[in-house]
């Protein structure tokens, strides 16, 4: 019998399973404006320190994605959060990424932000772009040819947003 999916936040003995998803999704360059080669000790502190909170998402005790949580400014723009998200490539198309994002809009009021920002989406990851949308984040922004995706080229990289408090 498959266990239900937990979300829960993650614990530093945790990047042991976090490191082959991060080193895979990194080192495709296709996603993420994070170099390809990034060390594990570089991707520690990325993924583990920098952020306000980082998560896993496991199921039968396989962690099958992750991501992180932090404030996107200081001052005046304190109320809007960033968010990353990896899935592990071989269990894609299982809901994970919605899961979690869903997780972090929850986390995200917890703590006190009323919005949520995606800084630099790939514009040629439509996946993840139709995702976004289909959970209520609005195209904010188009920064032309802005990442360099090893297929395509320069791409626009979108700044996706959504509000999250139910007043403004």
């Amino acid at each position: 019998m498959t266990e239900e999916l937990c979300i829960r936040e993650a614990k530093p003995s945790d990047f042991e399973r976090i490191w082959p998803i991060f080193r895979t999704i990194v080192a495709a360059g296709d996603t993420y404006g994070f170099a390809p080669d990034t060390s594990e000790e570089e991707a520690r502190r990325l993924w583990m320190h920098l952020p306000r909170k980082t998560f896993v998402a496991e199921r039968d005790g396989k962690v099958l994605g992750t991501y992180y949580l932090k404030s996107n400014f200081d001052g005046p723009g304190a109320h809007v959060c960033n968010c990353g998200y990896m899935v592990d490539p071989a269990a894609r198309g299982q809901g994970l990424a919605t899961a979690m994002c869903r997780h972090s809009e929850q986390i995200a009021l917890e703590l006190g932000y009323t919005a949520m920002q995606f800084n630099f989406v790939a514009a040629s990851n439509e996946g993840a772009v139709r995702l976004w949308e289909s959970l209520g984040f609005e195209k904010a922004g188009r920064l032309p040819k802005a990442f360099k995706h090893p297929t395509f080229g320069y791409v626009d990289a979108l700044v996706m947003y959504k509000w999250l408090a139910t007043s403004r």
